[in-house]
């Protein structure tokens, strides 16, 4: 499998040595295909997942279907965070927005590993608390911010936790990630385009402009940014 290295998973490059010892014969290979469902809301976490090259959405659901994104998981982090915080399962859906590489660790062994209460604890919980800043923040934004600045930060984000400057991703699976309409992404897409800030074309998106995209979003994606930096300074994201 192409880019099959664990160590381009940051929260894994980051591990102490005799952690990563532990881990590296448990750790195996996967690969994560679009629109992949990791796990359901209730289910019991039978593993945790560590994007290499893939980007997972986080969801929450209502009753009637409608669904949105509270946080994105990519090559700085780790899917299913609720069992080292005291949780077999948790309430979020999460689900491949982006295909790729990525490794998966038995659920138990993550638990015999956090039972020892060292320094991969501290590592984890910090990593736990810059993904809980970033569900806060995207809940304010998804509130009071405009859908412009909304698709701004969602694409910035996304991008800080991929190599390149590629996305595969088509309005209608932005809009439900953003629990938006499909025409008011397409609209607003059509816009960065004329202004030379991206390139779209059947489900591709290229960014051109970073620089202009985080002129152009809210302060939302800053505030992530700076306490993903802050908490986890020994590898920065994006």
């Amino acid at each position: 499998m192409p880019n099959s290295d664990p160590r381009k998973n940051q929260l894994l490059a980051a591990l102490p040595d005799l952690a990563w010892n532990r881990w590296r014969q448990q750790l195996e290979s996967i690969e994560l295909r679009l629109g992949q469902v990791l796990y359901e809301p209730g289910a019991t976490l039978s593993h945790v997942y560590f994007p290499t090259t893939a980007i997972v959405s986080l969801l929450c659901a209502t009753e009637n279907g409608a669904s949105a994104e509270i946080a994105v998981v990519g090559n700085e982090g780790i899917v299913g965070f609720a069992l080292f915080m005291g949780g077999e399962s948790t309430s979020s859906r999460a689900v491949v927005q982006s295909a790729g590489s990525g490794f998966k660790l038995k659920a138990q062994l993550m638990k015999d590993e956090f039972a020892l209460a060292g320094s991969v604890l501290h590592l984890f919980l910090r990593y736990t608390q810059a993904l809980l800043t970033q569900m806060a923040q995207t809940a304010v934004c998804n509130r009071h911010h405009s859908i412009d600045q909304q698709l701004c930060r969602w694409l910035l984000t996304s991008l800080d936790r991929l190599e390149g400057n590629d996305l595969m991703m088509t309005h209608e699976l932005i809009a439900n990630m953003l629990g938006v309409r499909r025409e008011g992404v397409t609209e607003i897409a059509q816009k960065l385009q004329a202004a030379g800030l991206i390139k779209y074309f059947r489900g591709h998106i290229t960014v051109l402009n970073r620089f202009a995209l985080k002129k152009r979003t809210c302060e939302c994606y800053a505030v992530v940014k700076k306490e993903y930096d802050r908490l986890l300074p020994d590898f920065l994201v994006g």
